[in-house]
């Protein structure tokens, strides 16, 4: 089970940290990721992260704004949102999947957190 937390409302140029803990399983050889949705629109990849840290990935509208990480220890899952645009306003999901590789589809993973509603003013 995936429970994600830190959103909130921030004005436009802030930041907020998500966070997103496992509970249940070893934690330690998912492979996890950040999604966002807004309605009416499909689940966008935002990063993901391979189970060691090792290697993260990013979608070209968060590059250089946002950093996901983890502490495998505290099986939790984090994204730090920085330079925050109305844009990136939106439900944000966490996920994992028992892989090695680093994914970035919707349909590539099996377990899901709730969502945390992310809104930026500007």
């Amino acid at each position: 089970q995936l429970q994600a937390s830190g959103g909130g409302l921030v004005q436009s140029g802030g930041s907020l940290r998500l966070s997103c803990a496992a509970s249940g399983r070893t934690f330690g050889n998912y492979a996890c990721a950040w999604f966002r949705q807004t309605p009416g629109k499909e689940r966008e990849f935002v990063a993901a992260i391979t189970w060691s840290g090792a290697t993260t990935s990013y979608a070209d509208s968060v590059k250089g704004r946002f950093t996901i990480s983890r502490d495998n220890a505290k099986n939790t899952v984090y994204l730090q949102m920085n330079s925050l645009k109305p844009e990136d306003t939106a439900v944000y999901y966490c996920a994992a999947k028992a892989t090695y590789i680093l994914l970035r589809l919707p349909s590539d993973y099996d377990y899901w957190g709730q969502g945390t509603q992310v809104t930026v003013s500007s």
